[in-house]
């Protein structure tokens, strides 16, 4: 399967399973490292016990079937230029599960993976949606690295890609979906499998790209399944709030006197820090691992915690609710930040001590994602006086942009993603022409309220689970799954089997009337 395609110019240089924690990436703008209280969490399907678990090391190859074998495309560095530069080429990895397959000449079908803002690895091991369901239609598993992350980063390495001011505009999520359009009809083409149809599947930012890479390129996927992709959190569709309120109401919703200790948490760590030696109280209180240089510093590790459980509130554990057994379950007598401590010490397992920094150490995937949401993903999360059990927070984009330009020398384009994929009306919008596209939500997800809730069209589907979490439906599976999620995901391949029992009728009269 290696591509040998000539170019036009020579090529660029170039514990699993363990509790998922969400990496919560504060954007770190200014050059003095100093830090605005406005986050973006991460979007992607699933995030390990990650950089302080030595299991995040190791390597997935070991771990992998036999049956998943890694190739590399020559991929072209602009798909939509035509300059000297653009011809550059840089080699972008994907790898294909023939186990299952039914083979190109009868025809049967491709599961694509789109990868997101990580590496390829993780998802290999825990997205289970395609290997669960190739047996049933025979299909190709294919998985598609995005560019610039894992080992498909043009000239070299994340970071002297970002310090290229000339290439590192091509790290976008229009010429991911192009790389994604190339490598596909590649594949098919190497495999003599014209008319093997696609259905492309991703979570979260990976779902975004699903949705979109239908919406775009409908003549290379048949449809799409687009799990706990927030399409619509961009350019003030979705409230700026929709995201810690909802992470509020998960935690109001297991405990009202859990939430209540968590809303006056925050004063109280304030006033402690207020005092003489306060900051060295609040280190010993909660055992941090270095002593804390402000109460900002205890506050956004909560925060992170906090929704990282909501957003990974999922069974059998359920996250929020070990939080909040934590908290909740505190000797008598115990004041209030003693009880936040026991709810972390329930989350995160009793350590020597708590890394603070543990949700913002610097890796591939934050310094990539942060270039991603200072340049189109521009989310307005934020949340205002009182709204939500957190801290105000508001999103102001006239200092977002001012600290992306001080940055990256460039400011972000908060209108572009409404601009080239839409999202503003889209009921009206995607009724018209979408089609063949899943849009898959669990409601205890905070990413829920950006998302697609309600069917659109009889082709373009919602499907909602009242206990689901992020990307839930596309994990692997496990016999302790509970029946409404088996149900989701049956309900999915439904949709999909009609998809293509009316694609191969249609294919049949085509060939009928050759």
């Amino acid at each position: 399967m290696e591509d040998r395609r000539r170019t036009p110019s020579k090529s660029c240089k170039l514990s699993f399973q363990v509790y998922p924690l969400l990496l919560l990436l504060p954007l770190i703008f200014l050059k003095s490292v100093s830090a605005v209280p406005y986050k973006i969490p991460r979007l992607t399907p699933h995030i390990r016990t990650l950089l302080r678990n030595p299991d995040s090391n190791l390597s997935s190859s070991s771990l992998l079937s036999k049956d998943f074998k890694t190739y590399s495309y020559t991929q072209i560095l602009d798909h939509f230029n035509y300059g000297p530069q653009s011809y550059s080429t840089f080699k972008q990895r994907y790898v294909i599960n023939f186990k299952y397959w039914g083979g190109g000449n009868s025809s049967f079908p491709i599961f694509a993976y789109l990868g997101a803002e990580a590496p390829l690895d993780e998802d290999l091991l825990s997205v289970g949606y395609l290997t669960a369901n190739a047996p049933r239609f025979k299909a190709l598993q294919v998985y598609i690295e995005h560019r610039y992350y894992g080992k498909s980063i043009p000239f070299g390495s994340m970071e002297e890609a970002m310090k290229n001011e000339s290439i590192r505009g091509y790290f976008n999520s229009a010429q991911a979906i192009a790389d994604y359009a190339e490598v596909l009809l590649h594949i098919k083409e190497k495999l003599s499998a014209q008319n093997s149809p696609i259905i492309v599947i991703g979570g979260s930012y990976g779902g975004m790209l699903a949705s979109w890479f239908r919406l775009k390129y409908p003549h290379v996927a048949l449809g799409a399944l687009a799990s706990s992709a927030p399409i619509l959190y961009f350019d003030n569709i979705t409230p700026q709030n929709g995201y810690y309120s909802k992470v509020t109401e998960d935690f109001e919703e297991v405990s009202k006197s859990c939430y209540k200790t968590i809303r006056k948490s925050w004063s109280e760590i304030d006033e402690v820090a207020s005092k003489p030696n306060g900051l060295s109280i609040l280190s010993k209180k909660f055992k941090t691992c270095g002593h804390l240089n402000s109460s900002s510093e205890l506050k956004d590790y909560l925060d992170s915690m906090y929704s990282v459980a909501a957003q990974y509130n999922a069974p059998p554990d359920y996250p929020v609710t070990v939080v909040c057994s934590g908290i909740d379950g505190a000797p008598n007598g115990t004041d209030i930040l003693g009880r936040i401590f026991a709810g972390v010490v329930a989350f995160e397992s009793n350590r020597s001590c708590y890394d603070t920094n543990e949700y913002i150490s610097p890796s591939e995937t934050t310094v990539g994602w942060r270039w991603q949401t200072c340049s189109e993903m521009v989310m307005p999360i934020g949340r205002g006086i009182n709204d939500t059990m957190f801290p105000s927070s508001p999103f102001d984009l006239h200092q977002f942009i001012a600290n992306c330009k001080n940055l990256y020398g460039v400011p972000p384009r908060p209108h572009w993603v409404t601009t080239y994929f839409g999202g503003h009306d889209i009921k009206l919008i995607l009724r018209r022409f979408g089609s063949n596209i899943i849009f898959s939500n669990g409601l205890r997800d905070p990413y829920s309220t950006g998302g697609v809730l309600e069917d659109i069209s009889k082709s373009v589907i919602a499907i909602t689970t009242v206990n689901g979490s992020h990307c839930l439906d596309i994990l692997q599976p496990q016999k302790s799954d509970p029946s409404w999620l088996v149900e989701q995901r049956k309900k999915e391949v439904e949709i999909i089997d009609g998809w293509m029992a009316k694609y191969y009728a249609d294919l049949l009269a085509l060939k009928k009337i050759k």
